[in-house]
């Protein structure tokens, strides 16, 4: 885990942010007037667990990867990018199979299978996951290897549209919807490309439904300079991320590249944005950081020296960038908080790590059972390993406390968060947070001066300690907050050798 101190100093707010009863979280500051004492805004990593899946198939392979997932129903699905690369004489091969998307499920997120659909031949036998070739569909050219597919929320989407796919034109510049009614066969959603001439593409480009502004949104990878168009592909400057919104998926606009509170540059491969589901109106990203190092005895002493010198003899990128995942949070789209800090380090030295492509954060975090018995749930998400290594890559799973990826922390010193000025509908205050055994968190509510609202101070708040997604807060007179509902006020948690990741008010 990463500590990140500060104190803010802002002035109140002229109008305050009306929360209704939706979850907060601290992945940005957007609600946070000032950080006081020994409290500060802590970053978490995942934890890692076992391998979900690996692409060892004759149809799959090293460079298999760009995996999507998501919950439907009792089930999990997952799509992804089938492909081989391998180097014999030191050459970059691509060619031992098409680029396919492959299709796994699960009941669970934790075991996954690869059923056999019977839908494409492979090497004399349709007895395979392969969900989508890149044979060309009613004239449209499909990168089968640049999938992002999603389950439609939009509640107009069309029962034979529920699902959709993203994909990349193998041979114009722009991108392809294709819709299926159940996540197996596929159509073209349009006969056109969407999106034309507005980005690099070489990525997984994905889109959404957003249920906060009902539009879909989409994140596509771009270059700031450069020439791109439908005979020249060549880019120039920064890998960055470009955005737009779209009522139907056809036409876009509002399209922009993103911007961030982190002056830094950095060069992202991938985006990874979602609408979490726990707070659907905050858009959460693991975009994948790419860092080109130089060649030295730093770099000489990682893992699989002998795979990393066969890679820079292809390009000295192949051989000696890294990457690693990213968070960013965004309440707009377009602008971005971006911890600059690793949220998935490429973690201990091993075969398959410390490599350019892995760690890769897989689109979509789903939740699942605790591993503890009695611990509810959790969530999981995903990322590559072994990628361009031995026989096919690997996609473990990691999981995260609920809300789990930053809170405000405190010390045994301990240290206090005050809220800007805000309004809330509902009767009762409920937290996640953690403590030690000898921690403690209490909470006061204040008018918009700051003063504290009677019955509801530090000195008549309970002191809690636990480690709870869902704790209702109660002070000595009755916990229900009815009669404070949609006046202005102000939260102030105060922490002694504690966590806490987020909280709702509700009815």
């Amino acid at each position: 885990m990463l500590v990140l101190g500060y104190l803010l100093n802002l002035p109140l707010s002229a109008d305050p942010a009306n929360l209704g009863n939706r979850r907060e979280l601290f992945v940005d500051d957007h609600l946070i007037e000032s950080i006081s004492g020994d409290a500060r805004l802590q970053l978490h990593q995942p934890r890692p667990k076992e391998i979900a899946i690996i692409h060892d198939e004759p149809w799959e392979g090293t460079a298999s990867g760009y995996h999507s997932i998501f919950k439907d129903g009792d089930r999990y699905r997952m799509y992804y990018k089938s492909m081989h690369i391998d180097f014999p004489n030191g050459e970059l091969r691509t060619d031992s199979h098409p680029r396919f998307c492959g299709y796994a499920e699960s009941s669970d997120g934790i075991v996954w299978e690869k059923p056999e659909l019977g839908l494409h031949e492979f090497a004399g036998s349709k007895a395979n996951n392969i969900v989508l070739t890149s044979e060309a569909m009613n004239g449209l050219a499909i990168d089968a290897g640049h999938p992002a597919v999603f389950r439609d929320r939009n509640p107009d989407a069309p029962a034979s549209a529920h699902y959709k796919a993203i994909l990349r034109s193998s041979e114009k510049n722009g991108l392809i919807v294709l819709a299926s009614a159940d996540g197996i066969n596929w159509a073209p959603h349009f006969d056109h490309l969407i999106l034309r001439l507005k980005g690099a593409f070489d990525s997984q480009n994905l889109a959404f439904w957003d249920p906060t502004i009902n539009r879909y949104r989409a994140y596509w990878r771009t270059s700031p300079e450069g020439v791109i168009n439908d005979t020249e592909w060549k880019p120039k400057g920064p890998r960055s991320i470009r955005t737009g919104i779209s009522s139907d998926l056809d036409e876009w606009e509002s399209i922009e590249d993103l911007s961030f509170d982190d002056p830094l540059p950095q060069e992202m491969y991938t985006n990874g944005v979602f609408a979490y589901h726990r707070a659907s109106h905050i858009l959460l990203g693991f975009p994948m950081r790419y860092i080109e190092r130089r060649n030295g005895r730093a770099m000489e002493a990682l893992p699989d020296p002998e795979n990393r010198a066969l890679r820079a003899g292809a390009h000295p990128r192949y051989g000696y960038a890294l990457s690693e995942g990213l968070l960013m949070a965004s309440r707009d789209g377009s602008h971005f908080k971006r911890w600059s800090e690793a949220f998935l380090r490429p973690g201990p030295e091993r075969p398959g790590t410390w490599h350019y492509g892995a760690p890769s954060i897989a689109w979509g975090l789903i939740e699942t059972d605790a591993m503890l018995p009695g611990a509810g749930k959790e969530l999981s998400l995903y990322a590559l390993e072994d990628y361009w290594h031995g026989k096919g890559s690997a996609l473990r799973r990691y999981t995260l406390r609920l809300d789990g990826f930053v809170s405000v922390s405190a010390s045994w010193n301990g240290g206090a968060l005050l809220t800007k000025p805000l309004i809330f509908d509902g009767s009762q205050l409920e937290l996640n947070f953690s403590t030690s055994a000898a921690g403690s968190l209490r909470v006061e509510l204040q008018n918009e001066n700051g003063q504290p609202i009677p019955g509801f101070s530090l000195e008549d708040c309970h002191e809690y300690f636990g480690d709870s997604t869902e704790r209702v807060v109660k002070w000595n007179r009755d916990p229900d907050l009815s009669e404070i509902a949609g006046r202005t006020v102000r939260i102030r948690f105060e922490l002694k050798d504690a966590d806490l990741y987020s909280f709702k008010f509700r009815r």
